[in-house]
């Protein structure tokens, strides 16, 4: 047998077997998914110090270089000498962790208080209140006898959730248990939380002053690994994320806390209840793209509901109108044109991530989805190129012309 039939049959040999090996694999997964949902979530919750580490230090990496590029900048001009990249990334660190201190303790000090505030006149209200919207209520439906049955189970059952009158003593020692857990469970949690928010500030230092040796280790192994046309596409690919990414993230972030500084100050000219409650709820439930509006405007609308039905109005009306500010107006000049998706790609990739994800996956649905559809763009575009296709969508309207061959001249893109 001739040296290069050995070395095809080889090749397919290995294909054969990975391809058997990648159909074994998915339906291993897929038999046992729920076993593996769970191991996964387990792992995730171990690397969570990790990702909390990681995504601070992706959104603290601005100030970092910032200061240690106007620093490094001082230093040569007044020593005439580069200085050390110990003594920029000491400075650079110093800072972005004093910038994530005054912004995280400024927030806290601010809205904590008045949250605070709104969420306990919130719940020590809502028993009276429930109790006046069900007098209302009553009067209305003497003329629809029908439906009161209904109404009274409703409202029965919504008062005995919050002001928890029972007649049976084992039923509130029951409630009882069931709140002691709920707070037990939520300490915990919050411990949690805090310990990899701690963990993860160490991590943000170690990844911000090894980021520019770990980029560089990592190009050094896609050259080792692949030819240098490939790792260079690659590389080419990985900044057109972060662009993405970056660009939309930052810009979404920018844009909320200006939707949410607008809605506290119009709420608060007209007098709304729960102000600064309803202004954090639409300042952070705008973050999502396409949903996030009405996310944030539902729960507030029915909760501004309860104090007053004319108020709800009105706040509907100037939620419709502060969005469509956001709209037409901020996001365009905060974001631009950072992803390029139509309306109905944003639509769809909010409506799989968040399926797949929840609340995190619809924040990052759209970067996400502009990334695939530009790979999976690029990658056509190359391959039509090496047909001596054109790769402009206009040139596919009729089909039969494109089926005929085409002269390499009529390459063009869009």
């Amino acid at each position: 047998m001739k040296h290069e039939e050995w070395k095809e049959q080889i090749k397919w040999g290995l294909t054969a077997f990975s391809v058997l090996a990648a159909v074994s694999l998915v339906y291993i997964v897929a038999s046992n998914f729920y076993l593996v949902e769970q191991n996964f979530a387990i792992f995730l919750q171990i690397l969570m110090p990790i990702i909390y580490g990681a995504v601070l230090a992706y959104l603290m990496s601005p100030v970092y270089n910032v200061v240690v590029s106007v620093l490094g900048k001082a230093y040569h001009s007044l020593f005439r000498k580069e200085a050390s990249h110990r003594f920029l990334g000491f400075f650079g660190t110093v800072a972005s962790l004093l910038f994530l201190f005054l912004l995280t303790s400024g927030l806290v000090s601010m809205l904590i208080p008045e949250l605070t505030k709104s969420v306990l006149s919130l719940y020590f209200s809502l028993p009276d209140t429930i109790n006046r919207s069900y007098n209302n209520l009553t009067v209305i439906l003497e003329k629809f006898p029908d439906i009161r049955p209904y109404v009274e189970k409703t409202y029965e059952e919504v008062s005995r959730f919050f002001v928890g009158t029972t007649d049976s003593t084992q039923t509130i020692f029951s409630h009882l248990q069931n709140l002691a857990t709920f707070f037990t469970n939520g300490i915990w949690s919050t411990l949690t939380i805090v310990k990899n928010i701690l963990i993860g500030l160490i991590v943000m230092v170690y990844l911000l002053n090894m980021k520019d040796l770990l980029r560089r280790q990592f190009r050094k192994l896609l050259f080792a690994l692949f030819s240098r046309k490939k790792a260079k596409e690659i590389i080419e690919e990985l900044q057109y994320v972060h662009r993405v990414f970056g660009g939309f993230i930052l810009g979404k972030i920018i844009d909320s806390a200006i939707i949410g500084v607008i809605t506290f100050f119009v709420l608060s000219i007209m007098k709304m209840p729960y102000t600064l409650l309803v202004s954090v709820i639409v300042g952070v439930t705008n973050v999502i793209p396409f949903f996030g509006p009405f996310i944030g405007a539902i729960p507030c609308f029915f909760l501004i509901l309860l104090t007053s039905p004319v108020q709800s109005l009105y706040f509907a009306i100037t939620i419709l109108i502060i969005q469509q500010i956001d709209g037409n107006i901020i996001g365009p000049k905060v974001l631009g044109d950072s992803t390029g998706l139509s309306s109905f790609w944003v639509l769809f990739s909010i409506l799989l991530f968040g399926g797949l994800f929840g609340f995190v996956g619809m924040i990052i649905a759209v970067p996400f989805w502009a990334v695939i559809l530009n790979t999976l763009r690029r990658s056509a575009d190359k391959r039509l190129r090496k047909k001596a296709l054109p790769v402009s969508s206009a040139e596919y309207e009729d089909f039969e012309k494109m089926a005929k061959e085409v002269s390499p001249e009529k390459v063009h893109g869009e």
